[in-house]
């Protein structure tokens, strides 16, 4: 039976620094190359056969360094956009704690947990195109690209790993264990910590346990 490891990059140095990323292609802090590193060595028993990630270096280069440190490198490995994390519109760039300030706690909340009320579009430097994006938005382009790809690959029976967001591994949970808009609003998926699902021949979860 197929298994699929959901893998959320390792700390950014973005996170690090309490900013909100999004899009905005940053690097793996020191503590975030480490978690990916320290995953790796936790898939070693696991066959994975091919893996997937956003184009966002943060996923790809915590994909590498897992596989490296799993003893499985130069598997097949495709990345696409689809799987970036959720586009946090006009917020990209800023710290959180000084977008409170400005915003007020109560508003920043609504944008980091509702399910479907997106940042502000405002054109900045950090977002010329003025997009945003809701965890409904996310999901809605990261759902339809597992299930017309990675689901591809489990049913002819490959063992897949996933290395991408919080929010668009979180749209993937919820699709999996059919979860409601509110108890998805409660999922938390720490970085660099693998999240290994056992799955039947159709596809239905046995079990998923983090590593």
């Amino acid at each position: 039976m197929p298994h699929l490891i959901l893998l959320r990059h390792g700390q950014s140095q973005w996170n690090l620094e309490n900013r909100f990323t999004g899009w905005v292609d940053v690097e793996l802090s020191a503590k975030g190359r480490s978690e990916a590193a320290d995953a790796g060595i936790k898939l070693k028993p696991y066959t994975i056969d091919k893996a997937y990630t956003s184009v966002l270096k943060r996923a790809m280069n915590t994909c590498d360094i897992a596989l490296e440190n799993a003893g499985k490198s130069g598997l097949p490995i495709t990345r696409d956009i689809a799987l970036n994390e959720r586009h946090y519109g006009a917020l990209q760039g800023l710290d959180k704690a000084e977008t409170a300030k400005i915003y007020g706690d109560h508003q920043v909340h609504i944008w980091r947990r509702s399910y479907d009320i997106p940042p502000p579009k405002d054109k900045t430097e950090m977002n010329p195109e003025g997009i945003s994006e809701s965890l409904k938005d996310t999901a809605a382009r990261t759902i339809p690209y597992f299930e017309e790809n990675i689901v591809k690959d489990l049913r002819s029976g490959k063992n897949v790993l996933v290395a991408a967001h919080g929010n668009s591994l979180r749209s993937i949970v919820m699709h999996l264990d059919k979860m409601t808009e509110e108890e998805v609003l409660e999922l938390n998926i720490p970085t660099g910590t693998p999240l290994v699902y056992d799955l039947d021949k159709d596809l239905k979860v046995l079990s998923k346990k983090y590593l």
